[in-house]
């Protein structure tokens, strides 16, 4: 079983800069270095959207949502087993949930993704 934790969440002003972390932990096979990795979000009465994506191994494909790019950037350190993504220059319209992500591909599809997180709340005043 995999398990993933996010973090860091919280609230900012616009124009503030956020680091949010995801733990992964698991019993037994793959290890996180196998996993591609995404972020997504889910804004008070929509849909659950693509933020971020990074490939597996040494993360050398990552993939924004064009709302984000520019700002966001996600990495992930196989060693600790997490993935980061630092959000600059964050915006009333980022407010969300965030969730982490692993699957086999770093990709805009969500059904791809095999484990979820809980998610972390960000909101970004005015």
């Amino acid at each position: 079983q995999v398990q993933l934790v996010e973090s860091g969440g919280g609230l900012v002003q616009a124009g503030d800069s956020l680091t949010l972390s995801c733990a992964v932990s698991r019993r037994t096979g793959r290890t996180f270095s196998t996993y591609a990795m995404g972020w997504f979000r889910q804004a008070p009465g929509k849909e659950r959207e693509f933020v971020a994506a990074i490939r597996w191994g040494d993360g050398s494909y990552t993939d924004y949502a064009d709302s984000v790019k520019g700002r966001f950037a996600i990495s992930r350190d196989n060693a600790k087993n997490t993935v980061t993504l630092q959000m600059n220059s964050l915006k009333p319209e980022d407010t969300a949930v965030y969730y982490c992500a692993a699957g086999d591909w770093p990709t805009k599809e969500q059904h791809i993704y095999e484990y979820w997180g809980q998610g972390t709340q960000v909101t970004v005043s005015s």
